[in-house]
C-alpha cells in the first residue's frame, strides 16, 4: 500500500481515489487489454460507416439536411465505445472482485465503506471511457468525420455516457448471482446498440418503437454526440445531458445502497 493509498483511505473524500490507485496499478502494465475493448466500435465504424457508407453515400437528417452516412454513424460508434468500456468495468471487473477474488472483502477490513467502493470503481470507468473516446475522436479526426470544432465537445459528452452506463452496469451486477446472467446483460446491451438511431434516424422506425428508444440512455448518447460532432448546437442537448444525469444519479444510488447489502450481508 503506497503513502498516497495511506493518506486516501484516511480521509473520507480521498477514499474512492484509492480503490482508482489500485485498478492503476492492476492495469499499468496491461493497457493493450484494455485498449482491444475500443477495437468492436472501430470494426464497426470502418464496417458499416464507412464499408456501408460506399454504397449509401449520404443519409438525410430529420431538419432535411444531408450527411455522409459514416459522419453520421461515427458518433453512434463513439458512444458505444463509452458505453462498452463503462460496462464492462462495472460488469465483468466487478463482479470478479466481488464473488471470485473477495476483493471488497478485504477493503473494507479499512475504513472504506461500500459507498466509496462505487464511487472509486465509477471513477475508473470514467477514465477508461476517456481513454476509448480520446483515442475514438482521433481517429474520427484522421478520417474527416468531424466537421467543427465543436466535435470537442464530445469528449464531456462521452464522460457523461460513461457515468450513465456505469450506474446502470454496477446496478445490475449487484443483481448477478453467477457469470450466465451477463447473457441477460450483453443481450441488452446489443439490443440498445441496434435501435438507438445507430444507424439511422429514429424517425425512421415504426412510432411504437420511437416511444421506447427516447427511453434509451444511448439514444440520448448518440444525440448528444452527434450535436457536437455535426456542430448543431441547440437546448436539446441539454435535454439529452440531463436524462443521463439523471439515469446516472438514481442508478448509483440504487447501487450503492445494493452494494452495501451485498457486502454486508
Amino acid at each position: 500500500m503506497t503513502v498516497m493509498t495511506t493518506l486516501a483511505i484516511r480521509q473520507k473524500g480521498l477514499r474512492p481515489g484509492a480503490m482508482v490507485e489500485r485498478n492503476y496499478a492492476v492495469h499499468k502494465h496491461g493497457w493493450l487489454v484494455i485498449l482491444t475493448g475500443l477495437l468492436e466500435s472501430l470494426f464497426y465504424l470502418f464496417s458499416l460507416g464507412v464499408g456501408v457508407g460506399a454504397l449509401v453515400k449520404q443519409i438525410e437528417l430529420p431538419d432535411g439536411r444531408m450527411v455522409d452516412y459514416a459522419v453520421f454513424v461515427a458518433p453512434a460508434m463513439l458512444a458505444s465505445a463509452a458505453m462498452n468500456a463503462a460496462v464492462a468495468e462495472t460488469t465483468f471487473n466487478v463482479f470478479g472482485k466481488l464473488k471470485w477474488m473477495k476483493l471488497y472483502d478485504g477493503v473494507l477490513a479499512t475504513p472504506m465503506r461500500p459507498r466509496d467502493v462505487a464511487a472509486g470503481e465509477i471513477s475508473w470507468a470514467l477514465i477508461r471511457g476517456g481513454i476509448y473516446s480520446t483515442a475514438f475522436l482521433v481517429v474520427m479526426a484522421g478520417l474527416g468525420l468531424t466537421e467543427t470544432w465543436w466535435s470537442l465537445l464530445a469528449l464531456p459528452g462521452s464522460v457523461l455516457v460513461g457515468l450513465a452506463f456505469s450506474g446502470i452496469g454496477l446496478l445490475a451486477t449487484t443483481y448477478f448471482r453467477n457469470w450466465p446472467d451477463f447473457d441477460w446483460m450483453m443481450a441488452f446491451i446489443f439490443v440498445m446498440f441496434l435501435f438507438s438511431g445507430s444507424f439511422a434516424p429514429i424517425e425512421n422506425y415504426p412510432e411504437p418503437l420511437q416511444w421506447i428508444v427516447h427511453a434509451s440512455p444511448l439514444y440520448h448518447g448518440i444525440e448528444l454526440l452527434r450535436a457536437c460532432t455535426l456542430g448543431e448546437l441547440s437546448p436539446w442537448m441539454l435535454v439529452h445531458a440531463a436524462y443521463l444525469v439523471a439515469v446516472a444519479a438514481v442508478c448509483l444510488a440504487f447501487a450503492s445502497r445494493r452494494l452495501s447489502r451485498v457486502l454486508y450481508k
